[in-house]
């Protein structure tokens, strides 16, 4: 019985291709369902991806820094074929290959007749070109099933499952360990997820001219109303993160045309209100996208929210979790920093930063010194899209729902 494939998988709406950046195996290896077989890099995301059942990786087709489309396949095992979504239509359907005949040693073997183009050229796909390559078949060598006689991406695949003589892939480089430094330092190198923030936060902040808009936020009334809220037996328990979420929300929804991105310079004006929240987790920081806030209330928001969280925190989300919003929200408000300037997530127009509330005395109507608690809030902006007016406008909104909070609780 022939091996299954195991194919790049596709993690985002958006993505056509990924870079394997690490294997966890080697041939020979048997793996059981969950482990982890490789982790697949994107432009959005590192994701460590598992394996579907127990079995045997018999070979690995692709090398460890190699980029190849959605459907390609990365290796063989004794599984089943793993299907990817939406495969190229030039990608290997799973379970539907019938390996064609492989030219096979010997001066007797008569070679299959090689069907040429009109440039005098092999006809053969572009991906099969490229898989042929990288698994050292001869392309003459194969029949192609296509139109024409053109040679697939399944051609390809057949005769690497079937070729009795397939090399297997040397087992993938030991991981590096620390290099000692001068003066007691210490040098590792970045993992999966911090290559990617890296990366992608860098060319944010070259690419995108961004611009700052600061305020405070008399948060002493929503910490009441939470207060509340929580000890009256509330289904989720209400967070300060929820609640600027939500008065983010809302104000999107009283300024629509702040719910916009710059694409391939044009703006684009989104209807739903998507709205990231910046994560600390174990892997590192992720931004997670709140979808469908238009109107939705505090309680719903908060359930949603902690979902979203929980998954980012166990290594769960897919590349869709990480795609869309026009804004996100960074809170750094449980470390006590009075304020956080952040970079605007890559793909969005704006991001909030929320610090610590402080307790501040100020004067009241009659000019009596009230003990109040203030939240610092940073507003970047993508100034392609705004100017100072509109996201002092948007900020001046999200300070006006927390100060008045009893907004947060109406659809």
């Amino acid at each position: 019985m022939a091996d299954g494939l195991i194919l790049m998988p596709k993690l985002g709406l958006t993505m056509t291709e990924g870079l394997v950046s690490a294997w966890s195996v080697k041939a020979g290896d048997a793996v059981k369902a969950g482990e982890i077989l490789f982790v697949v890099e994107t432009d959005k995301i590192a994701n460590e991806v598992e394996a579907a059942a127990e079995g045997v990786i018999t070979a690995l087709l692709v090398a460890e820094g190699e980029t190849v489309p959605v459907g390609t396949p990365l290796a063989t095992w004794t599984g089943q074929s793993a299907a990817a979504d939406n495969v190229p239509p030039d990608a290997t359907p799973a379970g539907s290959v019938s390996p064609p005949s492989v030219a096979a040693a010997g001066p007797t073997h008569k070679m299959p007749a090689k069907v040429l183009g009109s440039n005098g050229r092999l006809l053969a796909t572009p991906l099969a070109r490229r898989m042929a390559r990288r698994a050292a078949i001869d392309l003459s060598g194969l029949t192609g099933t296509g139109p024409r006689g053109r040679i697939k991406a399944a051609d390809v695949t057949g005769a690497i499952v079937s070729a009795k003589d397939l090399p297997a892939a040397s087992s993938p480089p030991p991981a590096t360990p620390p290099a000692a430094g001068g003066h007691g330092e210490t040098v590792r190198p970045l993992n999966s997820i911090e290559r990617v923030v890296a990366k992608r936060l860098t060319e944010a902040k070259q690419s995108i001219p961004h611009f700052y808009v600061f305020s405070e936020a008399d948060v002493t009334a929503v910490l009441k109303l939470r207060k509340e809220l929580n000890a009256a037996g509330s289904q989720v328990k209400i967070s300060v993160n929820h609640c600027i979420t939500a008065a983010v929300a809302k104000a999107l929804a009283k300024m629509p045309e702040m719910n916009a991105v710059w694409r391939d310079g044009q703006i684009v004006t989104r209807e739903s209100i998507d709205i990231g929240i910046a994560v600390d987790t174990p892997r590192g920081l992720m931004v997670p996208v709140l979808r469908g806030l238009n109107d939705t209330t505090l309680p719903i928001l908060a359930g949603q929210a902690d979902a979203l969280v929980a998954r980012a925190r166990d290594g769960k989300l897919s590349g869709a979790d990480l795609e869309g919003g026009a804004i996100s929200i960074s809170n750094i408000g449980m470390y006590g920093a009075s304020f956080l300037v952040p970079i605007i997530n890559p793909g969005q127009s704006a991001i909030l930063g929320v610090g610590a509330p402080k307790k501040i005395f100020r004067p009241d109507q009659e000019d009596k010194p009230v003990l109040r608690e203030e939240l610092g809030l940073v507003l970047s902006c993508d100034h392609r899209l705004f100017d100072g007016v509109r996201a002092a406008i948007l900020l001046d909104q999200i300070r006006q729902t927390l100060e008045n909070p009893l907004r947060l609780l109406m659809p």
